[in-house]
């Protein structure tokens, strides 16, 4: 996926301020930056909920500015949300189920033949759930209710639902928030499987940035809707700018003089 020039205002906001991006194939590329940088509004851009004011919005080969999220999920982008976005009252496995919908298209000519054609689709449909289950190792409460297991658990099962809907480019918002240390490796574990067995192309929004060295390939950083640095992470995390927006001037002046 490729963004050139996003901007973005709401009102007299300018949310982003003429944005590139440039996610590869194959990649787990990393979208960071300061509380209010811009980074759910850049991903919100990507994914058709906001249309940019400027700039155009390519997925891979197609030109996908302006349209809407259910037409992009079409086309192979899926996404978790920065707050959970799980049904209550429903099972594990409904939710995961759940977000087989986008390869869902019942007809009436389906429904007249129900028994050859629909019952097919859900058996297959079926099938791609519990292959998840299994690769997400959450077999033991598939059939509790999800508002009872633990968040961490949550979490792997939000993951669990964007991936059923195979994916080409999957974007996380935050996976790891609210997570204790041994959740952030399972979960982080989990995205690099995903990358290497599924073959799927991540965007990671994250704030542990333990997690975004040690997993990404490359980096955006985002401050105030623009970009103040790009490439690899550590490379990328540690320069001035960065460094200054997270920390404040004076702390970044007092990195810079040990250094």
């Amino acid at each position: 996926m490729s963004c050139v020039g996003i901007e973005r205002s709401f009102g007299g906001l300018r949310a982003l301020k003429g944005v590139d991006i440039e996610v590869r194939r194959g990649e787990i590329f990393g979208l960071v930056g300061p509380n209010g940088s811009g980074k759910t509004t850049m991903v919100n851009v990507m994914t058709g909920f906001y249309p940019p004011n400027k700039g155009r919005v390519h997925l891979w080969d197609e030109d996908i500015t302006g349209m809407p999220p259910a037409a992009i999920a079409r086309l192979g982008v899926a996404r978790t949300f920065q707050n959970l976005a799980l049904f209550k009252g429903l099972s594990v496995l409904d939710n995961i189920l759940l977000g087989r919908h986008v390869h869902m298209r019942p007809s009436a000519l389906a429904s007249l033949f129900y028994w050859v054609w629909a019952e097919r689709e859900e058996i297959a449909n079926r099938r791609i759930v519990e292959e998840i289950i299994d690769f997400m190792q959450l077999q033991d409460i598939r059939d509790e209710p999800v508002e009872t297991i633990p968040i961490g658990l949550q979490k792997r099962v939000e993951l669990a639902r964007a991936l059923v809907a195979e994916p080409k480019l999957l974007i996380l918002d935050e996976p790891m928030a609210g997570m204790n240390q041994e959740e952030k490796e399972y979960i982080a574990r989990f995205i690099l499987d995903a990358r290497e067995e599924r073959g799927v192309t991540i965007l990671l929004i994250e704030h542990h940035m333990d997690v975004v060295t040690a997993i990404c390939d490359r980096i955006t950083v985002l401050s105030y809707g623009e970009v103040i640095a790009e490439g690899e992470p550590r490379t990328a995390i540690a320069q001035p700018r960065v460094i200054e927006a997270y920390l404040g001037q004076r702390a970044a002046a007092r990195v810079g003089s040990r250094a």
